[in-house]
């Protein structure tokens, strides 16, 4: 069997390989000539998959190692009898990790959680660890569980410190995401207020955040998804105060999570047994332990200390600000190239803490947070 595979999804060869013959290769070069012969496709967001792909191949199986699937035409898959199989929330808690990072100088403002499913759902019980103020707005959820606490989105908008933004992109249907955040949406929220977006750069438009941040109606953007990737807009990354290429979700937990669930789906589809995980062979987190034993008067500084030695978003911010320098087409080389060979990141839960005397109130906060603690 050959098995086409994005070459930067971590240990595919080792996995699929007891499969089938893999054949590696950049993901955004698949082509439909690489795919002809090809009984299973394994991808990543950067590959489009479609009818243009497809049409002439033997593919039966096709796989994303991601929790969305704007970049799959699900529809035509269906209709070519072709299995698939996504990887939701496999780096759910990845996302949430770096919303923590970049919000944790936010703490006790009211925020504003526009999507509440595999990954607001953990950024709802972060934020509240940290002591904010929730609001939620899931139109799909308030529907099927009408639970009074999914507000409507003109009720959340004027009301959020900050907004962040952790939804599908959808082009139709009642609850389409495409260019969500436009002018009207912008002129909703409360004057002042932080906008964050990590679910796909398609959710916001581009133009209204650029006259947003020139007017002042918006008092920070942090952006790790941009419209176009990976040919970014510059002066939408200058207008930025928080900024990544696409990262927010690459922890190597989150990554092999979802070559895992793909791997697993892919024996199902061959009705085969699977229990291959290569988690264990994950490198260890740059923090291992901390032992917090006294907090003095500042425990938010320590809180904010910790987190940032598990996880530093400045070094993702700064090398992408550094892509500014360079010509377009180089640009979006180097964009692809930071998600390639971006740095191993550990998930909080995988660094142990412990408490001193003077340190025992932050323990609750911490564990809160996803860490181990003892």
């Amino acid at each position: 069997m050959k098995i086409v595979a994005d070459e930067n999804i971590p240990f595919v060869a080792e996995g699929f390989g007891e499969l089938g013959d893999v054949v590696p290769m950049p993901g955004r070069a698949i082509s439909a000539d690489d795919v002809r012969n090809a009984d299973m496709l394994i991808v990543r967001s950067v590959t489009k998959v479609n009818a243009s792909l497809l049409d002439d191949s033997a593919v039966k199986f096709v796989g994303t190692c991601t929790i969305g699937t704007d970049h799959v035409d699900l529809a035509y898959l269906a209709g070519r009898g072709i299995a698939f199989a996504a990887a939701p929330g496999s780096n759910a808690t990845s996302v949430a990790e770096y919303i923590v990072a970049v919000m944790l100088q936010l703490a006790e403002k009211t925020i504003g959680i526009i999507g509440v499913g595999n990954v607001g759902s953990r950024v709802e019980t972060r934020a509240r660890a940290l002591g904010m103020n929730v609001l939620l707005n899931d139109p799909p959820l308030a529907r099927t569980t009408l639970k009074p606490k999914y507000l409507a989105l003109d009720d959340v908008l004027p009301r959020a410190d900050i907004v962040t933004l952790h939804v599908p992109l959808t082009d139709d249907g009642p609850d389409a995401t495409h260019h969500l955040v436009d002018d009207e949406f912008i002129d909703k929220m409360k004057d002042g207020a932080i906008l964050m977006n990590s679910s796909r750069g398609g959710v916001h438009e581009s133009a209204a955040l650029l006259d947003a941040r020139g007017s002042g109606k918006l008092g920070a953007l942090y952006l790790d998804v941009w419209e176009n990737e990976p040919s970014i807009d510059v002066a939408l990354l200058e207008a930025t105060d928080v900024a990544s290429p696409h990262i927010c979700g690459y922890s190597a937990d989150g990554k092999v999570a979802g070559v895992v669930m793909i791997h697993r789906a892919a024996c199902a589809f061959l009705n085969r047994k699977s229990d291959w995980d290569p988690s264990s062979k994950l490198p260890r987190p740059a923090l291992p332990r901390r032992d917090l034993t006294d907090c003095g008067d500042d425990a938010e500084k320590v809180l904010r200390e910790l987190v940032l030695a598990t996880y530093d978003f400045t070094g993702d911010d700064r090398r992408l600000r550094d892509l500014a320098k360079l010509p377009p087409d180089e640009r979006a080389r180097q964009f692809d190239l930071l998600r390639r060979n971006y740095p191993c990141r550990r998930e909080f839960r995988n660094t142990h803490v412990t408490f001193g005397v003077g340190c025992h109130e932050l323990k609750p906060v911490v564990e809160g947070l996803g860490f181990s603690v003892g």
